[in-house]
């Protein structure tokens, strides 16, 4: 009888995929187990070995399809990937550094720092082409250009001093498509941070060289002290004079109070109820001028808000249509910028923006109703595709992408454009947060090795990112599977997904806001801002406050997943459907997030 062969678990765990994939009907599925699973190991070599010979880092790997018409993997993000030395210093780093809160002037970025002129910045453009050309030529022209781009921006900026940004040349691409097609562009971004995620490049390129307009959406205003949001929009439009600036959120008037709460009350509010859609139509009516009929647009936003209700209760059929176009690749390819502004009378605007900055909202916000699947995971729009709002009115989207620039990477990080799952090192992140946010006081954590002189005095006790990490741990009940320590890249991925959902909410400031405070508080656009985010008064704040910790008591005693909020990232009927945080009592603040009586 011949000798058995060792069956490792990892041999067990490929058989048992090659399994799953046969039930899937995915092609290969005849093999044997076996040999499938030789198949899938040298097919993880192979992306292995090319990442490792390119130093690009394929992010955010999806499952494929059965039917092989669609790669889901075509449009992921690709950063450059970061030494093991590099990983080892910034976590040993993390560990010793005691943390210190920086002055709030620290917190000031200047768009000119990010991206700084002498740097040569710029994004691929797309090389000349005619009609005559084959596609395989073209395709390869393409290529060529991009790798020139690529030489040329690590020409003036060696490995390791540039962000991350995005290496993939199909994602380019379907940025090209969008600016050929689009005669406005939405740029969206969000308002913690904009300036990290708007690129002069791009502005002068469309402006001065398409000679077309950009407006730029400052999203997710219900985070930010109104204050900030004004000051941020007149910074912009200083900075950008042809830039029109419009705020706007997908939950206006929503309050922070508690997790259940919001879960709650976002089942009677809907898409048609977002602050800002009004703005830019009012924007796209300057633009235009008259020569596209946006009467039809203007009727839609009207009909959608009746057919909300009062109580934001809607139907779906009191709801406008909206015709969806999905264009495969091969139709896209041979596009050419025209000169032709709004075609045949339609105005065509592309949705352009990073990675989780609220693209696919916006767009649903739009069109008064959920047609994009919206998720924190960066990256989740996966192909072109347009949206006839009106016969007049169309919306292009396109997957969202990272241009280079020199912002610092932990702050790019907490920004959202990097999955928190795939994270090597959290820790310095989580370090660079702590330094600028009371999470501390706001988490209510305890040292797990106080020294014997703060025993009695836990103000003065010195903290290390690896510290907090630790002590979020403890008071999580995360620990690891085998010796039940406290699971710290578990507990630092929480904080992360806590800063990317707002709750422990970084806002940086532009230059000269600590010195100008007092009067952005006091200018009078304030309110118009104040009207938009749905901000209520402090006495009606408080009667909700009494009905919202009535009602969650009773459901609090029937929630049994304590660690849902960390979860792999997925699909979600809404961005916040994904985040599902710690089920007994985390109290939110509107701008920093967490409140008082938070892990009580």
């Amino acid at each position: 009888m011949p000798r058995k062969k060792p069956f490792s678990n990892k041999q067990k765990k490929k058989q048992l995929q090659v399994k799953r994939g046969k039930k899937r009907g995915e092609t290969g599925s005849s093999h044997s187990s076996r040999n499938g699973s030789v198949e899938r190991g040298r097919d993880r070599q192979s992306d292995a070995s090319d990442s490792e010979t390119t130093d690009i880092k394929m992010i955010n790997h999806q499952p494929g399809t059965s039917d092989g018409q669609y790669d889901p993997n075509k449009y992921h993000l690709h950063f450059e990937k970061e030494s093991k030395e590099e990983v080892e210093r910034r976590k040993k780093i993390a560990m010793q550094k005691i943390l210190k809160p920086v002055p709030e002037r620290e917190l000031e970025i200047d768009i000119n720092n990010i991206y700084p002129e002498d740097k040569g910045l710029n994004f691929p453009r797309r090389p000349s082409w005619h009609y005559d050309m084959q596609r395989e030529a073209l395709l390869r022209k393409e290529e060529k250009s991009f790798q020139e781009y690529l030489q040329a921006l690590y020409s003036k900026n060696p490995r390791g001093t540039l962000s991350h940004f995005e290496h993939n040349l199909e994602t380019w691409r379907q940025l090209w498509r969008v600016m050929e097609m689009s005669d406005v562009i939405l740029l969206i971004v969000d308002i913690r941070h904009p300036v990290l995620q708007f690129s002069p490049a791009l502005y002068h390129y469309f402006t001065d060289e398409l000679k077309k307009h950009i407006i730029l959406v400052l999203n997710k205003v219900d985070l930010c002290p109104p204050p900030l949001v004004l000051a941020w929009k007149h910074y912009l439009t200083k900075q950008f004079p042809n830039l029109h600036c419009i705020c706007f959120t997908s939950h206006p008037g929503q309050p922070y109070s508690t997790i259940l709460q919001k879960k709650r009350m976002r089942k009677n509010a809907g898409w048609s109820k977002a602050g800002g859609p009004i703005h830019i139509l009012r924007a796209c009516q300057e633009i235009t001028a008259g020569r596209v009929d946006l009467s039809s647009w203007e009727k839609k936003i009207q009909k959608d808000a009746v057919a909300m209700g009062t109580d934001g209760d809607h139907t779906v059929d009191g709801l406008e249509s909206v015709l969806v176009e999905h264009h495969s690749d091969v139709a896209m390819e041979m596009n050419s910028p025209t000169q032709e502004l709004y075609k045949d009378g339609v105005l065509t605007i592309g949705c352009i923006g990073f990675p989780n900055v609220g693209k696919s909202s916006v767009l649903n916000s739009l069109v008064g109703r959920k047609v994009v699947s919206v998720s924190r995971t960066p990256g989740h729009t996966k192909y072109f595709q347009t949206y006839y709002l009106t016969p007049t009115v169309k919306l292009c989207d396109c997957p969202g992408l990272v241009f280079p620039s020199q912002v610092d990477k932990q702050l790019q990080i907490l920004s959202g454009i990097y999955p928190v799952s795939q994270l090597q090192e959290p820790y310095s992140t989580v370090g660079y947060l702590c330094e600028r946010v009371n999470c501390l006081s706001l988490l209510k954590l305890t040292h797990q090795d106080p020294s014997p002189k703060t025993l009695h005095n836990p103000d003065i006790q010195e903290w290390t990112a690896w510290d907090i990490c630790e002590a979020w741990a403890q008071r999580r009940g995360y620990k690891t599977a085998k010796a039940a320590r406290n699971d710290v890249y578990r507990a630092a991925n929480s904080l992360l997904r806590l800063a990317n959902d707002g709750r422990l909410c970084l806002c940086m400031r532009p230059p000269g806001y600590s010195q100008s405070k007092d009067e952005w508080e006091s200018h009078p656009d304030l309110a118009e801002i104040i009207a938009l985010q749905g901000r209520k008064d402090e006495e009606e704040e408080g009667r909700e406050k009494e009905d919202e910790d009535s009602e969650s008591s009773s459901e609090l005693e029937e929630e049994n997943d304590r660690d849902a909020d960390d979860d792999e990232d997925a699909d979600g009927d809404d961005e916040d459907d994904t985040v599902k945080a710690d089920r007994r009592g985390l109290t939110l603040n509107m701008f920093s997030v967490l409140g008082e009586n938070e892990c009580e």
